[in-house]
């Protein structure tokens, strides 16, 4: 009687198992089909900016629309690279970048550090206060900075666009900090052991070794200002200072037309303009995602 049984129980387990992983297999095939049909509703409107921007004037105006097009005019993109303006209006957008880059990872830093490292009364008062300034939105302040920035002779240059980065921004402050925290304080008490000040900390030990914050922020910082196009509307008048975004809203119009856009040119534009923060994004995916899943482990 005993091998019987052990048989049934034997088969039993077998039976179940074989259940379970075929219950494991439909759901997963199901997480995999909804994860397919979120990426396609996703991708949609790039994969609709790039048809476009294949197509003629006329053909883009065409009913009922065609995802691909019959006669794709890859001149568009050649048409767009000799523009004029085109090389003017990167190298603008490349000085914000660079700019606000360094600007923001120089004063994000350093706010950040003593209110991660250092113990002193009221730290965590002036961290909520910085937290705070958060939930106010930027174009309430438009109008205080235009006037401020009037007075100093500032608008129609870069300065407006790039200074205030040198005075850190909230977020970047709150990444900085929750990631300093992360790190253990013996040592910061070893250097000081061994005669290091403050600052030669920071310098010399704390940021070398943090080196997915700083990629992390450098990386959102520049892929923020490539794609920023507030400000520069705000700021800037000349021709000869706007970077890309504003470029690619105005520089492609119809031959003879001055009042009607070619939108199979800007799509070509944007399509241009997506590819570099996609590259980006590639090649920092590993400090992006180390330096955002340490900057939340700690208080």
């Amino acid at each position: 009687m005993e091998p019987v049984q052990t048989s049934k129980l034997n088969s039993k387990v077998k039976h179940e198992s074989e259940v379970k992983m075929k219950k494991g297999t439909g759901t997963k095939a199901l997480q995999y089909a909804l994860l397919i049909i979120v990426a396609i509703f996703m991708a949609f409107p790039i994969i609709w900016i790039f048809s476009n921007s294949l197509k003629t004037l006329n053909g883009i105006s065409e009913y009922p629309p065609k995802l691909i097009p019959a006669h794709p005019q890859w001149e568009n993109y050649v048409e767009v690279l000799k523009n004029s303006n085109t090389l003017t209006y990167l190298r603008n957008s490349l000085i914000l970048i660079v700019g606000n880059t360094v600007g923001t990872l120089i004063s994000s830093a350093v706010v950040a550090y003593p209110l991660a490292r250092m113990r002193f009364k009221g730290a965590g008062v002036i961290f909520a206060i910085i937290l705070a300034t958060m939930m106010v939105p930027t174009v309430t302040t438009i109008i205080p900075q235009f006037l401020l920035f009037r007075q100093f002779g500032w608008l129609d240059t870069f300065l407006p666009l790039i200074i205030p980065s040198f005075f850190a921004y909230p977020y970047n402050v709150f990444l900085f900090r929750q990631f300093f925290k992360t790190i253990p304080r013996s040592i910061d008490e070893s250097a000081m052991i061994d005669g290091c000040n403050r600052w030669q900390i920071f310098t010399k030990i704390l940021v070398p070794i943090s080196k997915p914050i700083f990629i992390t922020v450098g990386v959102l910082s520049a892929i923020y200002w490539w794609n920023e196009l507030f400000t520069p509307l705000v700021f800037i008048n000349s021709e000869n200072l706007k970077p890309l975004t504003i470029g690619a809203l105005s520089s492609f119009k119809v031959q003879g037309a001055t009042n009607l856009t070619a939108w199979n040119l800007q799509m070509a534009m944007a399509m241009i303009m997506a590819i570099p923060p996609m590259i980006l994004y590639l090649f920092a995916n590993k400090f992006l995602v180390a330096g955002m899943k340490t900057s939340g482990l700690k208080d």
